[in-house]
């Protein structure tokens, strides 16, 4: 830690007021005839933008609410884009409710596999082709494919 004492600035001398005021005084005329000069070169525009300032104010008013209405409906959250992203949350919902609508099957098929004496039986029938004992059971043959045309008469 450092604890050793810098030197302190000088004090910087101002000028006196009086001075300063002086001067402004003597400079005020100057500055009053630019002032009225100015003032002079102004007035065509000044009484112009007074008399327009109904019409522009009203064209203000128009350009701000076109903006604003473009924004709304085309802006980066608008109106068109908010529809955009309802109708993909509604397209979204549908897949979710299908989805859960086969899961929920699926499940009640699991659990009549796992309990059901009735669903268990007809499984076994069905892919592993168990038969009680007495029982025959009859298979249909593959369907024979169709023959080809035999004269080129018919394959024009």
């Amino acid at each position: 830690m450092d604890l050793r004492v810098e030197r302190l600035p000088k004090v910087r001398i101002l000028p006196r007021p009086q001075l300063g005021l002086r001067a402004l005084v003597e400079r005020a005329p100057q500055a009053e005839a630019l002032a009225g000069r100015a003032m002079e070169e102004l007035r065509p525009e000044l009484t112009w933008l007074y008399g327009a300032r109904r019409r522009l104010a009203t064209s203000a008013v128009t350009v701000l609410t076109l903006w604003l209405f473009l924004h709304v409906m085309f802006g980066a959250n608008g109106m068109v884009v908010y529809r955009q992203k309802r109708a993909e949350h509604q397209n979204l919902q549908k897949e979710i409710n299908n989805l859960q609508e086969k899961n929920d099957h699926y499940s009640e098929q699991i659990r009549a596999l796992k309990t059901d004496p009735k669903t268990i039986e007809k499984e076994a029938r069905e892919q592993l082709h168990y038969t009680r004992p007495g029982e025959v059971v009859y298979v249909a043959p593959a369907p024979v494919p169709p023959q080809p045309p035999s004269t080129n008469a018919a394959k024009r």
